[in-house]
């Protein structure tokens, strides 16, 4: 009989001689980190010990492809075992073709002691690729401070050659040893501060911030000029720079007054990718802040599960924002608006995960979403997010649903004159993510390279720092586009704003194709489906949160310049 065992979060001490599971985690291509399968998938075979059952703890965890599956290997706590076998594999063709196919493609496999990840490979090719070897005996070392667990070892040894119909025997031994690494550190040793704190990285924060320096003063510059020559006009003072004399009395921004708070196009999807980004930003500045306090990669799915909460506990955000800008852009099918913003994202990711999904099934790949973890997936969309959606609306068409624009109005749209190619919108639009992902992409390929290869990112304060900086670029650059728009006299600055700074994604999503294929070696269906698909659902909710950010400063921007004009 089995027995189901919940593997507590604050870890275990342990006495003496007390049992030590070792969990066999999953088995995959060594360059395709998303493709992993069951460790048992591969004809091993398991250790004699009674079996004990795993189940997923999280929601992260399940999602994540987690399959821990006991390897029956007697361990004691402070025990040392000598060289034993623990059991057979009767080598059939069929057993000896798929030890075969793993080998070729550099299978390895992952287990857990005490939640500390330990990596093995499977075996090895000779120098002809004629024969094949796998590796029989797991020498375990494993490091204790009192009575935690604080470190592990494993030396893969005894090469035997593959030979159908033959027996392998399958041996371990386990050494404790006493070791001075504290317990909150054990997980030091994944980490790659060399990688991470290169002096490139350093590099590449200072040069964001001489960016972000630039633009701020050519932003302050802007909006000194405009308002120190409004002032001007009006108290008719004579002491003019000459710039702005050859500049004239009027000039265009001020002529689309009645036109510029006009409703934008299509308003009900526009107020929805609106909530969407504030809501993202939020999800984001809150969890790298957790991350930050918190050490979440010592917990298997911690950052998913926790990314998931914040983002159902944030809907709010999503329904205060959204909500309050419909309703100042005389909205009234209110509710759709609520429920197309509710489940923008979702939709995105769950369509994403949907059709991954089959193609996970298909390879039989762990990373197939079991259909109750799906279940939770849409009671938390359906039960918590879209409730609080609903509560977050509410507030923001009552608190500030109010149309209290500086300007009036007018009741018919001004004709939009001719103007020089680069003025147009969909030029600006193009343009505008260039300097927001300049600040960004080096951090891009930090961020990468943890996610789709095996480094653990741990520097969330450089996540803090460049997320800090994307705002404030993103904010100046839709702030100039908008300001050279309005100077055209061309009104439609709503939606220029958000596409101008979401352009982001596009650059982010071309460069996912460069990294691809210069900096990884993945291959096969599933992974290239899993890679191009999440980094899609990535570059499009960095883009919707660049483009809110975008939106909501050049708003800010906008209001600020022309309340401080009087209109005749």
């Amino acid at each position: 009989m089995s027995k189901k065992v919940q593997m507590l979060r604050d870890y275990k001490q342990y006495q003496d001689k007390e049992e030590v599971v070792l969990w066999m985690n999953t088995v995959g291509p060594y360059h395709n980190r998303q493709e992993t399968y069951k460790y048992f998938s591969l004809p091993f075979c398991v250790g004699s010990k009674k079996s004990i059952s795993h189940y997923h703890e999280t929601l992260g965890e399940a999602l994540q492809g987690v399959e821990l599956e006991f390897s029956g290997l007697d361990i004691k706590f402070k025990d040392d075992v000598m060289p034993a076998t623990y059991c057979e594999i009767d080598l059939d063709k069929e057993k000896r073709d798929a030890f075969v196919y793993a080998i070729k493609n550099h299978y390895w496999y992952q287990m857990y002691i005490d939640d500390l990840p330990i990596w093995g490979i499977v075996g090895e090719a000779d120098e002809n690729g004629e024969d094949y070897y796998l590796w029989t005996y797991k020498k375990l070392e494993i490091g204790f401070n009192g009575n935690r667990i604080v470190d592990v070892n494993l030396t893969s040894e005894g090469k035997v050659k593959l030979v159908p119909n033959t027996k392998i025997q399958m041996s371990y031994s386990v050494k404790w040893k006493k070791s001075d690494v504290k317990f909150e550190d054990r997980f030091d040793k994944y980490l790659d501060p060399s990688f991470f704190q290169h002096r490139i990285h350093w590099f590449s924060i200072f040069n964001s911030f001489m960016m972000v320096i630039f633009l701020v003063g050519l932003v302050s510059m802007i909006l000194m000029r405009t308002l120190r020559k409004d002032y001007a006009r009006y108290s008719k003072e004579e002491e003019m720079d000459d710039m702005d004399r050859d500049l004239g009395d009027e000039y265009g921004w001020k002529q689309v007054h009645g036109d510029v708070f006009r409703p934008s196009s299509h308003p009900l999807i526009f107020s929805s990718l609106i909530g969407s980004g504030c809501q993202i930003f939020a999800v984001s500045l809150i969890v790298i802040i957790v991350a930050m306090i918190e050490d979440l990669y010592t917990e298997r799915g911690s950052m998913l599960s926790t990314a998931i909460f914040v983002y159902a506990a944030t809907s709010p955000v999503n329904g205060y924002f959204g909500g309050s800008l419909y309703a100042r852009q005389g909205g009234r099918r209110w509710i759709k608006q609520m429920f197309i913003g509710a489940f923008l994202i979702p939709a995105m990711v769950c369509g994403t995960a949907f059709f991954i999904n089959f193609i996970a099934i298909y390879y039989h790949a762990s990373r197939a979403i079991p259909f109750g973890t799906m279940v939770a997936v849409c009671c938390i969309c359906f039960f918590v997010i879209l409730p609080l959606n609903l509560v977050g609306t509410i507030l923001g068409r009552n608190l500030s649903g109010q149309p209290n624009f500086p300007c009036r109005v007018n009741a018919v749209p001004r004709p939009i004159p001719e103007k020089k190619w680069f003025m147009e919108p969909a030029v600006i639009v193009c343009l505008g993510g260039i300097l927001p992902f300049g600040s960004i992409f080096i951090e891009m390929y930090f961020i990468f390279t943890s996610f789709w290869a095996y480094k653990i990112y741990y520097v969330y304060g450089f996540m803090m720092l460049v997320l800090v900086i994307l705002c404030i670029v993103t904010v100046c650059v839709t702030i100039v586009c908008t300001y050279f728009l309005l100077n055209a006299e061309d009104y439609r600055w709503q939606w220029t704003s958000f596409l101008s700074a979401a352009s982001t994604a596009i650059y982010v999503y071309m460069y996912s194709f460069y990294y691809y294929f210069f900096k990884t070696k993945m291959y096969g269906l599933f992974q290239t489906s899993f890679y191009f698909g999440y980094m899609a659902v990535f570059s499009t909710a960095l883009g919707i949160m660049c483009g809110a950010i975008g939106y909501m400063g050049t708003s800010a921007f906008v209001r600020k310049i022309y309340t401080n004009v009087k209109i005749d």
